[in-house]
Order: C-alpha cells, then structure tokens, then sequence
C-alpha cells in the first residue's frame, strides 16, 4: 500500500471513528431523556439538554472532517459516494439529538407523570426506535447492506406501535390537561421520527456501499363508495392501469352491491375491465385501514364510512355522487365516459402529487 493510499485509509478510519462516537452519544442522550420523563427526574433531563451541545461540536467536527477529505484527496466512485453519506447520515444523526432534547424539554413541563398505560407505550416506542438507529448506525458504519436492508423494514413496527401509542394517549385524555396531552404526543412523534431517520441512514448505507439509490415509494390507496360496483372498482383499475409501479390499490363498499352486466360493458368499451371484480364490502380493521397511506371517499364524508381515520393516513373526498343505476338507459353510457374521465384526472393529480411529474 503507497503512502496515499495508507493516508486515505487512515482519515477514512477516523471520520467513521468520530461518526461511531455521534452515534453513541446520541443513543446515550436518548436513553438518558427517555428516562428523565418515565421517572420524573428533570436534573437528568436538564443534563440531556446541556449534552446536546456536545453532540453538536462533535457533528460540526465530523463534518469538518469530511470537507477536508474531499479537498485532500478528490475521491471518486466509492469514496465519493462514502463521503456524501457520512455527510447525509450527520444531519441525520445530529436531528435525532434534537429529538432527544424535545422529549427532554417536555419531561421538565409536564405536571403528571405518565401512567401504566401511557408508560408502556413510551418504553415500546423508545425500545424500538432506539434498536432500529443503533442497527442502522452499526450496518452504517460496518458497510453491511444486508444489515442495512433488513433493518429498514423495521420503520413499519415502529409505526404501527405509534399508531397504538397514539390511541391509548387518546382513550386517557381525560386523565391528562391539554398541555400534558399534548407534551406526551409530541414525545411520541420524536420517537417515531428516530425511526425515520435511522431508516435514512440504512438507505444512506446501502448508497454508500453499492451505488444504488432509494427507490420509489410505493403507496397503498383505498377507495371507497356505497356498494363497491363502480366508482370505487373504476378508480383501482385506473390507478392499477396507469400507475402500475405508483401504488397498490384496493376498493370496497360501504356495502357489497351487484355489480350489472350492461355496466362491466360500457366500462370495457372506456378500457376499464371490471369482468373479474367482485364487489365487497368495507372489513378491515383499524390496524389494516393503517397500512394505507391514502383512503379515498368517492361517495359522501370518509367518517360516514370509517369513524376514526388511523393517524399516518391521509383521507381524501372525490365526491362524485349517486350511482349510475339511478339514472335512464340512455344517459348510463354517457354517464360512465364522464365518470372515467374525471376519476382518472383525479387519480393522476394524486399520484402527481405522490411521487412527482412523472408518477407512472
């Protein structure tokens, strides 16, 4: 190895040293925070405050470090891309410092202490997010994508433990002030978001190591309408035939209707094959209903059909009015044209804004 080489190798070593360090302070300042607010000790969490100014001077150091790397040596292809995620994964980690230090704040502001229920849900959310961010960190820092990739998927667990978190702080707050409640929900949308940035930091990891960028999101979405026959139906197909790679998408009715022969006809006429749908009726569980980013009333209010929209869901109303069997056999045909037209603009202007200008 040339004396280059050995240089490189030995300033390479000492970034991912100090990354290693912010990472480990910042999983301390966690821990340390989390505690504070379980066991109403605000010494410790006014100290996890303080530390954070530690945390900083430490990513400042880092990312001094790195813009001397490239100036000294003028990586290329993998060191290059290495730099560029060590430099991403510091904001990352910096950020997850300043969660620490709002779950800290809000430990020395509220007046009552966190319940059985709410404790628990606080440990679950605080025990995953911080496993998944030390995973991310270690895979980060060892180059391991299979580490890496097998760690991002647990973001889906930490969400749905939020989504439970969220509704327990709910069904207590009538034992909580305003202010209370919300200290506690801000706590844990702070923990959740540790989650999102150590799922940033495998994806960084994965980049670093293999040159392969995120991939495109993809987005469940549920439509739903009275009887599950048209409209809803129509919409899936759209969105399963112009946006294949955009989304996976369901449809269901407040009801399971039948669906008409002379209305799979028209439909097919206009492109839409409706010839194997079988209508059904809206079943799913709170915590399937969470799974879908978009929900999507295309008859009457969304909370006529599900009461309590899960927190990380978006629900939308393209209210397009009554059915089509209302209407007299010659304006029907019409009627499904226009139909198929407006609904697949409504769908296009969704996926636009989903994933961008060019959503397919």
């Amino acid at each position: 190895m040339s004396h280059y080489e050995e240089r490189l190798e030995r300033d390479l070593s000492r970034i991912k040293q100090q990354l290693a360090l912010l990472a480990d302070c910042v999983d301390d300042a966690l821990t340390s925070a989390v505690r504070a607010l379980l066991n109403g000790n605000d010494a410790m969490a006014y100290a996890t405050v303080l530390g954070d100014q530690r945390i900083n001077a430490i990513s400042r150091a880092l990312d001094r470090m790195c813009h001397a790397f490239i100036g000294v040596h003028l990586p290329s292809a993998g060191h290059l891309r290495l730099i560029t995620a060590v430099i991403h994964t510091n904001i990352g980690l910096e950020r997850v410092g300043d969660y620490a230090v709002t779950i800290a704040r809000e430990s020395v502001h509220v007046v009552k202490r966190p319940d059985a229920l709410i404790k628990r849900s606080v440990e679950m959310l605080a025990s995953e997010s911080r496993q998944m961010f030390k995973q991310a960190a270690a895979a980060f820092i060892e180059g391991n994508c299979d580490k890496a990739r097998a760690t991002m998927v647990m973001a889906d667990q930490v969400e749905r433990t939020f989504d439970v978190a969220f509704s327990d702080l709910v069904g207590e707050a009538g034992q909580f002030s305003t202010e209370d409640l919300f200290a506690y929900l801000g706590v844990f949308n702070a923990l959740e978001r540790v989650s999102d940035q150590a799922k940033n930091v495998c994806e960084d990891t994965v980049f670093a190591v293999t040159g392969q960028t995120k991939a495109a999101r993809v987005f469940r979405i549920l439509f739903l309408d009275e009887d599950n026959t048209v409209l809803g139906p129509t919409a899936e197909a759209i969105g399963r035939k112009n946006f294949p790679a955009g989304g996976e998408y369901r449809s269901a009715g407040r009801q399971a209707g039948t669906l008409a022969p002379e209305a799979v006809s028209a439909l097919q006429d206009l492109g839409v094959d409706l010839g194997r749908h079988r209508p059904r009726a809206l079943d799913l569980s709170h915590q399937d209903l969470s799974e879908f980013q978009v929900i999507v009333s295309l008859q009457g209010p969304i909370k006529s059909y599900i009461a309590n929209v899960p927190f990380h869901t978006v629900a939308l109303e393209w209210d397009f009015g009554a059915g089509v069997a209302d209407l007299p056999d010659e304006q029907q045909r019409a009627r499904y044209g226009e139909l198929c037209r407006q609904i697949a603009v409504q769908v296009s202007n969704l996926m636009e804004t989903l994933r961008g200008e060019e959503p397919s």
